[in-house]
Parts: C-alpha cells; sequence; structure tokens
C-alpha cells in the first residue's frame, strides 16, 4: 500500500506575512505616485498656481478696512463753525466727503448705493455748539441696508465730531477720563495681516483635501487602484505611498505661500519657521486623511470634487474663523466648529505670524488636529480594506 500524502494547499496560507510592512515597496510606491504627480499639469497647477491666485485674492480683493467711505455732508448752516467741521470731515483718509447745501441732492445718491451716508450740519449748528452738549450737533443717516458700513460711518463720523469738538478752545465739556486705545499684534489694523494667514490654511485644505479626492477617485476610475490593491503590498503602504508624494508638495506650498506673505504682502513672521513647518505638517494629517477617505467613498472625480468642496474648503472658510469670529457664532455652530480641522490651523497660523511661538496656543490645536487626522485616517484604512475584499 502506498501512504497518502496530504496535500497542502499554498492558497490557503495566511496573507499576513505576503502584507507585512516592507520599506522597498513603500520607496517604490512613493516613487510611482511622485511621477504621476509631476507628470500631471493639473496636480501642479493646484500644488503651485492656485496658492498663488487665492493669495493675490484675499490680500488685495478682499478687505475689511473701511477705508474712504463716500458720504454726503449737508452745509445747512454756513457759518465759520460749520466749516471748520466740513474741513474735519475732509481731512479724514475713512471717509470720503460730499458737500452739499441740501439735503434732497443727497437722498437720492443714498437710494442710488453712489452714497453710504450722509451728516446734516443744521442751520443753529451755532447756537447748538454753545448748549454744551445738551443738544445733538449734528445728525447722521445711514444706508442700514450694508450694516457693518453703516456702522463704520456713524463710529467714524460721531469720531469726527467729538475730535472738532475737543480741539476747541472753549465749548467743550472736561473730560475725567481720557481713553488712549492701543492695538496689539496689528497695530496698523490692516485686515490683509489678519487674511494672508488665514488665506494660507485655506490653500493647504484644497491641497490636502481637493486634490487627494481628485487623484485617487481618478486612480479608481481608471482602474488603476484595483491593480495597485491587488499587489502584495500591505494597506498601509498603499496609502503612505499615495499621500507622501502630496504631503510634500503640501509643505512646498506652505514654503511659497509664506514667502508672498512676508516678502511681498508685508505680513510679519514673528514666530519661527519651525514652528510654522511643525503646524502645517500635523494639518495636513487631516486633510490628506479626509481627501483619502473621500476617495475611498467616492469613486468618481466629479462627485469626490463636489463632496471636499461641501465638507473641506466651504467649512474651512466659514467655519474656521478666517473670515467670521467664532464667539459671534451660535452655540450650535460652534460646537460644529470644533470638528473642523481648519479652526485650529487658521488660530495658529495667525498666532505664529502675528505673535510669535506661544506654545500655550500651539499645543492644545496641534492635539486636535492630529485626533482629527487619526479618526480620518482610521476610517480611510477601514473603507480601502472594504474595496480589497
Amino acid at each position: 500500500m502506498s501512504a497518502v500524502t496530504p496535500r497542502t494547499d499554498k492558497t490557503s496560507e495566511p496573507l499576513t506575512n505576503v502584507r507585512r510592512f516592507d520599506l522597498q515597496r513603500l520607496q517604490a510606491l512613493v516613487y510611482k505616485e511622485s511621477l504621476q504627480a509631476l507628470r500631471d499639469p493639473s496636480t501642479l497647477l493646484i500644488a503651485f498656481v492656485l496658492p498663488v491666485v487665492l493669495l493675490l485674492l484675499f490680500a488685495y480683493a478682499v478687505s475689511l478696512d473701511a477705508k474712504h467711505v463716500r458720504i454726503g455732508v449737508v452745509m445747512e448752516s454756513e457759518g465759520a463753525a460749520a466749516h471748520a467741521l466740513a474741513a474735519a470731515f475732509s481731512a479724514t483718509d475713512y471717509l470720503d466727503a460730499r458737500f452739499v447745501h441740501d439735503r434732497r441732492e443727497v437722498a437720492d445718491l443714498l437710494v442710488s448705493g453712489e452714497l453710504r451716508g450722509y451728516v446734516v450740519i443744521p442751520q443753529d449748528f451755532e447756537q447748538r455748539l454753545t448748549l454744551m452738549g445738551s443738544e445733538p450737533l449734528v445728525q447722521i443717516i445711514t444706508d442700514g441696508s450694508y450694516p457693518n458700513t453703516a456702522n463704520y460711518v456713524e463710529n467714524y463720523s460721531r469720531g469726527v465730531v467729538q475730535s472738532w469738538r475737543n480741539g476747541l478752545d472753549v465749548g467743550a465739556p472736561p473730560q475725567a477720563v481720557v481713553l488712549e486705545p492701543r492695538y496689539w499684534f496689528n497695530p496698523e489694523l490692516e485686515s490683509r495681516r489678519a487674511l494672508v494667514p488665514g488665506a494660507i490654511a485655506i490653500v493647504m485644505t484644497i491641497i490636502g483635501t481637493m486634490l487627494t479626492a481628485l487623484v485617487v477617485a481618478r486612480e479608481w476610475e481608471r482602474g488603476t487602484m484595483e491593480a495597485v490593491l491587488s499587489t502584495p503590498a500591505s494597506v498601509a503602504e498603499i496609502l503612505i505611498g499615495k499621500l507622501l508624494p502630496y504631503f510634500v508638495l503640501g509643505m512646498l506650498s506652505t514654503l511659497g505661500a509664506t514667502a508672498l506673505a512676508v516678502f511681498i504682502f508685508d505680513v510679519p513672521l514673528r514666530g519661527s519657521l519651525a514652528a510654522l513647518l511643525l503646524l502645517s505638517a500635523v494639518f495636513m494629517v487631516p486633510a490628506l486623511g479626509q481627501g483619502l477617505l473621500i476617495s475611498s467613498l467616492a469613486r468618481n472625480q466629479f462627485l469626490a470634487a463636489q463632496i471636499a468642496l461641501f465638507t473641506g474648503f466651504l467649512p474651512a472658510f466659514m467655519l474656521s474663523g478666517f473670515l467670521y469670529e467664532i464667539d459671534a457664532m451660535p452655540v450650535w455652530i460652534r460646537a460644529i466648529t470644533l470638528l473642523v480641522p481648519a479652526r485650529y490651523f487658521v488660530d495658529s497660523l495667525k498666532t505664529v505670524f502675528l505673535a510669535g511661538d506661544i506654545w500655550a496656543v500651539f499645543l492644545p490645536n496641534l492635539a486636535a488636529m492630529a485626533a482629527i487626522g487619526i479618526v480620518f485616517f482610521m476610517l480611510a484604512k477601514r473603507a480601502t480594506h472594504k474595496n480589497l475584499e
């Protein structure tokens, strides 16, 4: 009798030996992805040209500074004091005054939008001036369809009148307390110095989230992603190999944006470059992880772009404190902002640019960005495992 040798099936062996993490495979994947990124013009445009365009727009087209606001000054009084007050309105850089003698001449201009408000110097201006503040000196009318501008016009007009009155020898009530405001970190009150650091966060969000989502979704469309998943490379190697080139692109874009901010837009970098790079590197973790998760769930480029726009770019633009103060938002919106990585990055960027290396601010923000990034990567790895199965 011949002995029966049990049949061994090599295909039944566990895949853990084949899928063990290997640095040579990782290096090959990084090299392949780097070549693919360098040969794709759209990738280079998003990584290097789009940041320059966005920074130029945010630095020059978007401004929160209220200067040369068009107003009218109705001079119903022809006295010397009225003319002196009118000269004070013409001397300020914040208001661009147009002088008339009848309020009917500026009423239509206010309705048409040519003026944002007007100040009426009444006929009995000199008599009111002698009453020591018991009667208002002027009437201020603003366009309420632009609430912020209306507040600017009112406050600046009040300031001009108060400053002019304080400069008179007589008629000005004595002030027991004199306020001298001092502004820290941005004494010139230039909105550009606050907008440009926040714009860098928007740029990094686009590069990390949208670019990654588009590139990986394109591979799903072309079928090359299945080919990569069928290789002996582990899921961790595939994910890291795909993201490392875009991490490098993001860091290079950060350096370029920082150079533009400092040397072109005159934004001071009071912190260290090392702290800035550390903050940017940690922020790239949730940005890349979110893009990878989107591409794992949406294998179509158009759908991936739409999801990246609504879950990446718009929250970073609206809920990060870049343009709108988070403290002024409703409570439930403020709770949502805790899940937006750009919120912590914008706060850190404004600190490192305008204040310096304040690690009491950096460390909680770094921890929050890293935690959100880990969650995104865990979800993306799980989704990729399901696709592989």
